[in-house]
């Protein structure tokens, strides 16, 4: 049953609002993103102010991080477009966001203690 749901997230919602932001998310990550996104269920940013490293996992909320030096989680990040947006839509802008207003972003979130409850692996994708 888990995958057949896993299938039908992938490829048969894509005339879906979450499956076409999906698709349009997927359409804006770069090759290696792409890979990281569909392997680990996440995809990694450079913030285009500070070069800090930040993860963005499936959500619409407290889903991004801060690295550390080694690649863990050193501090979690909300922030997220006004309105009731499609995941992928909300990833999407946080990508941006972070990548070419960083500051700005970071101004606006709110800070937590990431767990690792806080980014496991979403249901929807695997």
């Amino acid at each position: 049953m888990r995958a057949i749901r896993a299938l039908y997230v992938r490829h048969g919602a894509e005339r879906t609002p979450e499956g076409r932001s999906l698709g349009l998310l997927r359409h804006w990550l770069s090759p290696m993103q792409q890979a990281q996104f569909a392997e680990k269920g996440y995809f990694e940013v450079v913030g285009g102010d500070t070069g800090r490293q930040y993860r963005i996992y499936p959500g619409a909320m407290t889903n991004v991080c801060e690295l550390d030096e080694k690649g863990r989680p050193k501090v979690g990040l909300c922030f997220l477009p006004l309105g009731e947006l499609p995941i992928g839509d909300v990833m999407l802008s946080q990508k941006i966001a972070l990548e070419s207003c960083e500051t700005g972003a970071l101004a606006v979130a709110r800070r937590f203690a990431p767990t690792g409850y806080s980014f496991r692996r979403s249901r929807l994708l695997g």
